[in-house]
C-alpha cells in the first residue's frame, strides 16, 4: 500500500505561482512513476505531468513551459511548480503514484483556484 498526502493548493491571481507537494509513505519501493492529474467537475481526470523513478518527465501540452514536476526520492516527495497560472487551471489536483505492477494510488486532491 502507498499513502499520498498533497499540500500547497490555494487561491492565487492569474499570472501567479503555486507549488504543490505530495509526500508518499508505505511501500515506496513499489513506486515507478509519480505524477499530477487534475479534474474539473463533470470532466475526466487528465494527466498534468509525470516523472519516472529515473527522472524522465512528461507534460500535458496545456501546461508545458509553465509547470515543472520534480521528485526528491530521498524524501519520497514529488512537487509541481506552477507558474503563469491561468483561470482555466482552476481545478482539483491529484497526486498519483503508479506501481511497477501498474496499480495506481491517488491522493485526496487539493484545490487550486486562479482568479482573473
Amino acid at each position: 500500500q502507498v499513502h499520498l498526502v498533497e499540500s500547497g493548493g490555494g487561491l492565487v491571481q492569474a499570472g501567479g505561482s503555486l507549488r504543490l507537494s505530495c509526500a508518499a509513505s508505505g511501500s515506496i519501493s513499489s513506486i515507478n512513476v509519480m505524477g499530477w492529474y487534475r479534474q474539473a467537475l463533470g470532466n475526466r481526470r487528465e494527466m498534468v505531468a509525470t516523472i519516472t523513478s529515473l527522472g524522465t518527465t512528461n507534460y500535458a501540452a496545456s501546461v508545458k513551459g509553465r509547470f515543472t514536476i520534480s521528485r526528491d526520492n530521498a524524501k519520497n516527495t514529488v512537487y509541481l511548480q506552477m507558474n503563469s497560472l491561468k483561470p482555466e487551471d482552476t481545478v482539483v489536483y491529484y497526486c498519483n503514484a503508479e506501481a511497477w505492477n501498474g496499480f495506481h494510488y491517488w491522493g485526496q486532491g487539493t484545490q487550486v483556484t486562479v482568479s482573473s
